[in-house]
């Protein structure tokens, strides 16, 4: 049985979490805004920073190097607006499951994504994030591709880490 719990967790001052906020930032491509009640946690294998007792931040291994990108939460509050791909409808009851993203679901993809980079799908009606994960390709490959994987799904709408409550 797997232990579902965040682990310590612990309170923390801006000023402890400032190179936090300067990974997101430039990942995001501006400042963002971490006022609040601000706590770091680990979960599942998965460092977070919680803003608000909502985990808005992890820390995970892309390309063999560690840092901190948005939680599908952190996508919406921080309203990022790159990095992303659309899917179409068919894609997205797979995608709510976990499954990684095929290729032939992708209508469009920031042509500047690189393969390895980290990446988030947006629904192609509301926009909202669907997914995150590591693209397994670059976004100029990812609209052609007729079949085949394009991004590893990590976190998903419905996944533990969506579905925490604190």
């Amino acid at each position: 049985m797997v232990d579902k719990r965040l682990r310590r967790r612990t309170p923390v001052r801006l000023k402890q979490i400032r190179d936090v906020a300067k990974d997101l930032g430039s990942w995001i491509g501006r400042d963002i805004d971490l006022s609040g009640f601000l706590e770091q946690a680990h979960y599942q294998g998965t460092d977070l920073i919680l803003i608000e007792r909502a985990a808005l931040a992890m820390r995970i291994e892309v390309g063999g190097k560690w840092s901190w990108y948005p939680t599908l939460r952190g996508i919406e509050t921080w309203q990022v607006e790159r990095a992303w791909v659309v899917v179409d409808d068919g894609a997205i009851p797979f995608l709510e499951n976990g499954a990684d993203c095929m290729g032939a679901g992708i209508h469009i993809a920031d042509p500047a994504l690189a393969e390895g980079d980290f990446v988030w799908i947006r629904d192609q009606n509301t926009g909202e994030p669907i997914a995150a994960g590591i693209a397994l390709v670059n976004g100029e490959e990812m609209m052609s591709m007729t079949k085949g994987k394009a991004i590893q799904t990590l976190h998903w709408v419905g996944d533990d880490l969506w579905g925490l409550e604190v």
